[in-house]
This record gives C-alpha cells, sequence and structure tokens, in this order.
C-alpha cells in the first residue's frame, strides 16, 4: 500500500507561519517547545532561522499538501556546538509531523524516511544527527526504525536529550537496501 508522495520546499516564514502556530502549538507537539507561542513568535523564530547560514526550514507536503515540518543545521554552529565532536559531513536534523484528525497508519514513519532521503541526497552527507527529549519514547522508536544509533545523554539548555546519529550505510540498511 503506498502512503503517497512527498516533497519538500523551502519554507516561507510569513506565508507559512499561521500553518506552522497551528502545527507547533498543538498539544501533540509539545517537545517542539513552542506551546504557548504566538503568532509573530513563529513568524520571528522561522525568519531567524530563514536568515541563518547554518539553519534551514523546509515543509513538507503529502500529495502536494502542507504535512510536515522539516528542519537542517550544521550541528559545528546549531544546536549542539560543544556537546560532541562533529565529524565532516555531519547534518543536524528536526521534524514535526501536522497533527491530524485522520491519522495513516505509517505516515510519520514515512515521513522521517522522506526526510533522510532528502538528507542524504546531498553527497556531501555522511551521518544525520539528532538530539530528541529523553522523553520522547516515540520519535527514539521512530529515529531506530529508520538507522538512527542512540550515543548518549546530552544536557542542552532547554532539555535533557538523546544524542544519536544515522549513517548513510546504517540508513540503507534499516530499509533493507543491500550496502
Amino acid at each position: 500500500m503506498s502512503i503517497g508522495t512527498f516533497t519538500i520546499r523551502a519554507l516561507d516564514p510569513l506565508r507559512d507561519a499561521e500553518l506552522l502556530h497551528r502545527w507547533v502549538t498543538d498539544p501533540k507537539a509539545a517537545f517542539w517547545m513552542m506551546q504557548d507561542a504566538k503568532l509573530q513568535d513563529v513568524e520571528r523564530e522561522y525568519m531567524r532561522i530563514a536568515a541563518h547560514e547554518h539553519h534551514h526550514a523546509f515543509l513538507g507536503l503529502h500529495d502536494g499538501e502542507p504535512a510536515f515540518l522539516m528542519e537542517s543545521y550544521d550541528p559545528r554552529y546549531v544546536e549542539l556546538v560543544g556537546l560532541y565532536e562533529p565529524e565532516p559531513g555531519d547534518v543536524g536534523m528536526h521534524f514535526l509531523v501536522a497533527p491530524t484528525d485522520r491519522p495513516i497508519h505509517g505516515f510519520t514513519k514515512a515521513v522521517i524516511t522522506a526526510v533522510m532521503d532528502e538528507l542524504f541526497a546531498d553527497p556531501r552527507t555522511r551521518r544525520v544527527v539528532v538530539e530528541p527529549d529523553v522523553g520522547n519514547k516515540a520519535v527514539h522508536a521512530l529515529n531506530e526504525a529508520v538507522g538512527f544509533v542512540p550515543v548518549r545523554e546530552i544536557d542542552k539548555p532547554e532539555k535533557r536529550a538523546l544524542l544519536s546519529f544515522c549513517t548513510r550505510e546504517d540508513f540503507l540498511a534499516a530499509r533493507g537496501v543491500a550496502v
């Protein structure tokens, strides 16, 4: 059974702000840590990301409709500075699936797979790095399903996080692709 087609486009901080505001303030997005954000806060945050040389935001579409948010960042300059020893080709990643009243079985795994496909489409990407909240067990399971290997817990200013890595080979192996 096909879940549909995923595409990814650059996020427009002003045009997409209302949509993002609904997503990041939804109770299911608690780990995004923007529950109390006002629309202007969301606009400001994504304008900041748009202006940042080492942090990028994208809107993911499912069959042409907005369905998820994806961020990529260079961990040498953003999020993980001083918290681990980055290697050449490391790319940090965040993703958020839009809340829905009509869940599709396997959708979130399909989204993270599309995100990883997008990141590894760049031949310079050797390893994807994530740092989800240690309490976010659902995302830990998803991460492991696509090949992430937990390394250790780290303390970030806003949370205790589980630092995890996924090499291109780990990702392909998790998908059953011979490497």
